[in-house]
C-alpha cells in the first residue's frame, strides 16, 4: 500500500528516509542548499533513499516528480543536488504543460526541468501526431534539438506495428520551437509505405497543436491550354486572432503573372470574406473582386453586402477564381442589404446589381434594383378564429437598355379554417393584390409594349373556399390507405389580356404550372400578372403505407368559367380546362426512392412536361438520376416580345430534353462519385465529372475530373483534372490540368 507524506522542510535536512516514505517536496535541485518555496519540486515514489556522502536522493518504484507544470515519471530518478540534475531511467515519461507527452529510455533534466537531454525519445503531439528521435537536447524549456527524427500522424498497423506507416517524414535533424510553436526539419525525406517519394532540404511547419500560423503553404503546379504550365505559391498570414490573409502569386508560361488575395475577418457582430485578384491576360490587365459579409446590429436587425465583379469570363474561367464564392463565368450578382426580424414580421431593404461576362449576356440589358423594400406580417388568430397577413413591397428597377420600372405593391390575406362534422377540412380566404406602376421605355425588353411610358394602378380582390376530405382505411396486413379529394373555388373579377399592355412585368415572365402550384390565387409566380375570373382547382391524392413502403399519387386540374387569354399557350393554362398535372412517388425501401411529375394536354394527353428523379442503392453503391422534358426552352424566353410564338421565336419552342445520371460509393475510407448530363434533343453531352477520394486519419488523396461540352464565350468547352494530396498537419501537394 502506497502512503504519501508531504514534507515542508528542505530535503537536505532529512535523514535517510524509511522505505515507506512516499512523497517529498524539494527546493531548487542545485548546488544552492537553500530550497525554493515558491516553485518546489514535488515527487512521489515507492522508496526513497538519501546518499549523504554524495548528496544524492534516489527515488525508485513508480517515481513521479513535478515542477513548473512539468511532470517526470520513471522507474528510477536520481536527484543530484551538487549538479542540480535529475537522471531518470526506465519507462521515462515527460508531460509538458501544453499537453505534449514524451517517452524516453533515459533522461537528464536540470534547471527546473527546463534543460536536459533525452535518449531514444518518442512524443505524442496534438492531432494524433507522433515524433521519435535518437536524442533530444532541451534548452531553457523553449527549444528541443532533435537528431535522427521521424514524424507521422498516421496510426501504425495493429497486426504488425513494425510496418512503416502510410507516410512519415524522416530528417537528419530537427528543432521544436516550443515557445513559437513551430517545428523545423533538415535534410528531410517524405516516405510513403517506407519508400522515399520526395526530399526537402528544409521544412518548417507549425506545431500540430497550432490551428493558425503564418508561413508558406505547399505550392500548386499544373498545366492549362490557356495558361501553359504554371506554379502557384501561397503564403498564409495570421494578422491577429480575428483575421488572416492568403497571398498567392501565380507564374505561367503563356500569360503574365497573377496575384490572388484572400482575406477573412471575424468581428464580434459578424464576418467579412474577401477575395481579389489581378493579372495580365490576353495582352490586357485583368482582375476580380468578390466579397461576402454579414453584421448584426442588434437582436432584431442585421446588414451585409455581397459584391462580385470581374474583368472577363475568360479570366475567371482560366484561373478558376472565386471558388469559395461560386463565381459564375456568365453572370455575377451583387447586393447590399439590411433586414430585421420581429415577432411575426420581417423587413428588408436592399439593392441588387448584375454584371454579364459572356457574350451571350448583354450587360446593358441587365437590371439594377435601386432600391427594393419588402415587409411581411403574419398576425395572431383573431376573435373570429381567422389570421391576417400582409406583404408590402416597393422597388425601382433601372436598365441602360430596357424598361425602367417603379412599383409599389400590397397583398393582404385573411384566412379562417374550419373542421366539419365528418372530418372534412374547410378554409375560407379573403385575398387582395394591389399595385401601382410608373415605367418608362415600356416598349423595350422585357415588356415590348406598344407605348413608351406607363402610369397606372390596380387591385384585384378574391375570395376562395377550400375543402379537403381525407379518408383513411387500416387494412391490417395490407397497410394503411389514405385518399384525399381536394377542391378550391376561387372567385374574382375578370382580368383580360389588356394587362399585358398596361402594366410592366418584372416578376411573372416565367410560368411553370405543376402539381406544386395548382392551388392558390395566382398561377403566375408574381403579381405583375394576375389571374381573375371564377375557377375551380381540383385534385385527388392517394397514399398507401405498407410496412416500410410508401406509394403516393396526385392528379389535378384547374377549370375556368371562360377561356383566359392572359396565359400564353405554352403554359397549359390558356384553355378553360388546364393541362392535367400529376405526381407519383414510390419509396418501397430506404434504398429506393422514385418521383415522377408530369403535365399532360387536357384533350390529347400529349406530354408537355416530364420530370423524373430517382435514387437507388445503399451507401456502398448508390445511383441517382433524372430526366427532364419540356416543350419549350425557358432560357430564350426574354429574347423576343412575349408571348413568343413559333413565328416570332422558333428557338423558344425547341423542346428541352435532358437526362442526368450519377453514382456514388462510400467504402469506409474510400469515396467515389460520378455524374453525366446529356442533351437528347441535340444528341450531345452537356457535362461529365468524377471524384475519387481516399481519407484516413493522416492522409487525403483526391482526384477530380470535369468536362464541360457547352461553350462560354465560344470557348468550345473545357476540361479540368485535379490531383490533390493532403498530408495532414504539414500541407497539401496538388496538380491541376485545364
Amino acid at each position: 500500500m502506497r502512503a504519501f507524506l508531504v514534507c515542508l522542510l528542505a530535503l537536505w535536512l532529512l535523514p535517510l528516509a524509511p522505505a515507506h516514505a512516499q512523497l517529498g517536496v524539494l527546493g531548487n535541485i542545485g548546488s544552492n542548499p537553500q530550497p525554493s518555496r515558491n516553485e518546489p519540486v514535488t515527487f512521489g515514489a515507492d522508496q526513497v533513499q538519501y546518499d549523504q556522502q554524495n548528496n544524492l536522493v534516489i527515488a525508485t518504484g513508480h517515481v513521479e516528480a513535478w515542477q513548473n507544470g512539468h511532470v517526470l515519471r520513471a522507474d528510477k530518478i536520481v536527484f543530484d543536488r551538487n549538479t542540480g540534475t535529475a537522471a531518470a531511467t526506465g519507462h521515462v515519461v515527460l508531460l509538458e504543460p501544453d499537453g505534449e507527452v514524451m517517452f524516453a529510455d533515459y533522461a537528464e533534466m536540470t534547471q527546473d526541468m527546463n534543460d536536459g537531454v533525452l535518449k531514444d525519445m518518442r512524443a505524442l503531439l496534438a492531432q494524433n501526431g507522433k515524433l521519435a528521435a535518437n536524442g533530444v537536447r532541451r534548452t531553457a524549456g523553449k527549444i528541443n534539438e532533435l537528431s535522427r527524427v521521424v514524424y507521422s500522424p498516421c496510426n501504425l498497423c495493429k497486426k504488425d506495428p513494425t510496418r512503416p506507416p502510410l507516410w512519415q517524414l524522416r530528417a537528419s535533424s530537427g528543432v521544436q520551437d516550443l515557445e513559437n510553436k513551430r517545428d523545423e526539419y533538415y535534410d528531410a525525406v517524405l516516405e510513403m509505405f517506407g519508400w522515399p517519394v520526395a526530399w526537402f532540404p528544409y521544412i518548417s511547419a507549425p506545431d500540430p497543436s497550432v490551428k493558425r500560423a503564418s508561413g508558406l503553404l505547399m505550392p500548386s503546379i499544373g498545366e492549362s491550354s490557356h495558361l501553359g504550365a504554371y506554379v502557384a505559391q501561397p503564403y498564409y498570414l495570421v494578422i491577429d486572432d480575428q483575421s488572416d490573409a492568403t497571398f498567392t502569386p501565380v507564374l505561367t508560361t503563356q500569360t503574365g503573372p497573377q496575384l490572388n488575395l484572400e482575406y477573412r475577418r471575424r468581428f464580434n457582430d459578424g464576418y467579412l470574406l474577401l477575395e481579389t485578384s489581378a493579372g495580365y491576360v490576353a495582352n490586357s490587365p485583368q482582375g476580380t473582386l468578390a466579397t461576402k459579409s454579414q453584421f448584426d446590429y442588434d437582436d432584431t436587425w442585421r446588414w451585409g453586402f455581397d459584391i462580385n465583379r470581374a474583368s472577363s469570363a475568360t479570366y475567371v474561367e482560366d484561373f478558376r477564381l472565386g471558388n469559395g464564392f461560386n463565381l459564375d463565368p456568365n453572370l455575377l450578382a451583387s447586393q447590399i442589404y439590411v433586414e430585421g426580424f420581429g415577432e411575426g414580421s420581417y423587413s428588408r431593404l436592399d439593392t441588387k446589381f448584375y454584371q454579364g461576362l459572356s457574350s451571350q449576356v448583354v450587360d446593358a440589358e441587365l437590371p439594377v434594383v435601386l432600391p427594393r423594400y419588402q415587409y411581411s406580417y403574419v398576425g395572431q388568430p383573431d376573435a373570429l378564429g381567422g389570421r391576417f397577413s400582409l406583404d408590402f413591397g416597393a422597388f425601382n428597377i433601372l436598365r441602360t437598355v430596357g424598361t425602367n420600372t417603379r412599383r409599389t405593391s400590397l397583398t393582404m390575406n385573411w384566412e379562417r379554417p374550419f373542421v366539419g362534422e365528418y372530418g372534412d377540412l374547410w378554409t375560407v380566404t379573403l385575398h387582395n393584390d394591389a399595385a401601382a406602376y410608373d415605367a418608362t421605355a415600356f416598349n423595350e425588353q422585357p415588356n415590348y409594349g406598344t407605348h413608351d411610358s406607363v402610369e397606372d394602378a390596380r387591385a384585384l380582390p378574391q375570395v376562395a373556399v377550400d375543402v379537403r376530405w381525407p379518408f383513411m382505411r387500416d387494412s391490417g396486413v395490407w397497410g394503411t390507405q389514405v385518399i384525399e379529394p381536394h377542391l378550391q373555388l376561387v372567385a374574382a373579377p375578370v382580368v383580360g389580356n389588356s394587362q399585358n399592355d398596361k402594366y410592366p412585368d418584372e416578376d411573372s415572365l416565367d410560368v411553370e404550372f405543376s402539381d406544386q402550384n395548382l392551388f392558390g390565387f395566382n398561377h403566375f409566380p408574381g403579381i405583375d400578372r394576375l389571374e381573375g375570373g371564377v375557377r375551380l382547382n381540383a385534385a385527388l391524392e392517394g397514399t398507401w403505407y405498407l410496412g416500410g413502403t410508401t406509394f403516393d399519387a396526385f392528379i389535378g386540374q384547374s377549370y375556368r368559367d371562360t377561356k383566359s387569354s392572359v396565359f400564353p399557350q405554352y403554359t397549359g393554362l390558356h384553355n378553360q380546362a388546364s393541362d392535367i398535372v400529376a405526381r407519383v412517388s414510390f419509396a418501397p425501401a430506404p434504398w429506393l426512392d422514385v418521383t415522377y411529375r408530369t403535365r399532360l394536354d387536357s384533350t390529347t394527353f400529349v406530354t408537355h412536361m416530364a420530370d423524373t428523379v430517382f435514387t437507388v442503392g445503399v451507401p456502398k453503391l448508390r445511383l441517382n438520376g433524372g430526366y427532364l422534358y419540356t416543350t419549350y426552352d425557358p432560357y430564350t424566353l426574354f429574347d423576343t416580345a412575349p408571348p413568343p410564338t413559333p413565328a416570332t421565336d422558333p428557338s423558344f419552342f425547341q423542346p428541352r430534353n435532358e437526362v442526368t445520371l450519377g453514382a456514388s460509393s462510400n467504402w469506409g475510407m474510400y469515396r467515389f462519385s460520378a455524374y453525366a448530363r446529356r442533351d437528347l434533343t441535340t444528341n450531345s453531352m452537356v457535362a461529365v465529372g468524377a471524384d475519387a477520394i481516399y481519407e484516413d486519419e493522416c492522409f487525403i488523396a483526391d482526384l477530380k475530373f470535369y468536362r464541360r461540352y457547352t461553350s462560354i464565350d465560344n470557348d468550345g468547352g473545357s476540361t479540368a483534372l485535379l490531383l490533390l494530396f493532403t498530408f495532414k498537419t504539414i500541407g497539401q501537394f496538388g496538380y491541376r490540368a485545364l
